[in-house]
């Protein structure tokens, strides 16, 4: 079987519409000892094909019955029970009472109609002045990242985790948080990456990076190995990489800084187009020219827009978001890299252009185009 139709066949079941962000975990602590823990959770994640859901709008969920309400805020008690355990010392692991209100991102009201709903739960603690120390756990049956935020006296404290499933936090000591370093905008670069709570945040963003390509960024993926499937040869391939690379790390800036701000709803139909596009020139027009690299950076542009969600959603401070995003670009980068290697090493055994391209580029540059029209229309009209 050539590998373009082994390439369509096993990639169908991972068809993806709206990728599911990590999911916020965010620990507010006072002086006075008091404290909230809350958890937002987005509503696909109730469903058995999450990835496959569209957003909740706010259009669509001032629809909904108070009934039908309470049945998604049942759902996300239960949800939060399945995926994350928190633990005080002393005490061990305790069971949080959450209350679930529906707000957008970031615990924020729903104002507009194109608001995407979440559910944010609070936990309220009156008193841990008698704690010494927190962590949280990321449950083996969670399927999503878990972003571990803190925050004392609303200023963020360094050291942010990315927990991917049945890993743990460091503890965090809760008995001298007037003394724990804070998110410091005005921090030397070089100074800040390194600093111990910085270098953390650091290694957990390149992975969620890499994750967020490799394996959860299918569409990611094909155009990846669109660009791989013009040419093998290392000059068009290194330049296609590049232009793609310095696009996307442009808008991922700009949208985790709030520079920029485009829905979903329009970035993520384009993403699955420039798909199509990349995957019918590599048919029709397979030679490398100074358009196909203009084409590639615009799309990059685009792709940008879609890697900024895992970031542009937690508020960060300065340092720490800067920090965020050179660990998470790099892991985009290393997750690209992969895939183009990947290529190669499939590939690599058979040397004859002719029938390299009749039995790799043609056949796979056709399910990807495939694959990027299904998406296509998925996003726009479910």
């Amino acid at each position: 079987m050539a590998l373009g139709a082994w390439l369509l066949l096993s990639l169908v079941p991972a068809a993806v519409a709206h990728p599911i962000p990590d999911v916020p975990l965010r620990s507010f602590f006072e002086a006075d000892g008091s404290a909230v823990i809350k958890i937002e959770l987005d509503t696909r994640c109730f469903s058995q094909d999450p990835e496959a859901e569209p957003y909740l709008f706010l259009e669509e969920y001032l629809l909904l019955s108070e009934a039908e309400r309470d049945r998604l805020r049942a759902q996300a008690r239960a949800y939060a029970d399945k995926v994350l355990q928190l633990s005080f010392e002393p005490g061990g692991a305790a069971r949080p009472q959450w209350e679930f209100e529906f707000t957008t991102f970031r615990g924020q009201p729903l104002t507009r109609a194109d608001d995407p709903v979440m559910l944010t739960g609070s936990w309220r603690l009156k008193d841990t002045s008698e704690l010494t120390g927190y962590q949280a756990r990321s449950l083996p049956e969670a399927e999503l990242s878990l972003l571990f935020l803190n925050y004392y006296q609303g200023e963020i404290l360094r050291g942010i985790q990315v927990l991917f499933p049945d890993e743990t936090s460091r503890v965090l000591d809760i008995s001298n948080l007037s003394e724990a370093e804070t998110g410091d905008p005005d921090q030397n670069l070089i100074e800040g990456i390194t600093a111990p709570g910085n270098w953390a945040t650091f290694t957990s963003f390149i992975r969620s990076g890499f994750v967020h390509v490799v394996p959860l960024g299918m569409d990611h993926i094909l155009f990846v190995l669109g660009l791989f499937l013009l040419s093998r040869h290392w000059k068009p391939l290194l330049l296609q990489v590049t232009a793609f690379t310095l696009a996307h790390t442009l808008t991922l800036g700009m949208a985790a800084t709030g520079v920029v701000h485009v829905p979903a709803s329009v970035v993520e139909p384009i993403i699955a187009g420039s798909i199509v596009v990349i995957a019918l020139e590599n048919i029709f027009y397979p030679r490398y020219t100074p358009w196909r690299l203009l084409v590639v950076f615009v799309f990059g542009l685009v792709h940008g827009l879609g890697f900024a969600g895992a970031l542009s959603q937690l508020d960060l401070p300065a340092a720490a978001l800067l920090v965020g995003l050179l660990g998470f670009n790099l892991g985009v980068e290393l997750g690209q890299l992969t895939v183009i290697a990947a290529g190669l090493l499939l590939t690599i055994w058979l040397r004859d252009p002719d029938r390299y391209r009749k039995a790799v580029v043609i056949p796979g540059s056709l399910a990807i185009a495939a694959m990027g029209a299904y998406w296509m229309i998925q996003r726009v009209f479910f």
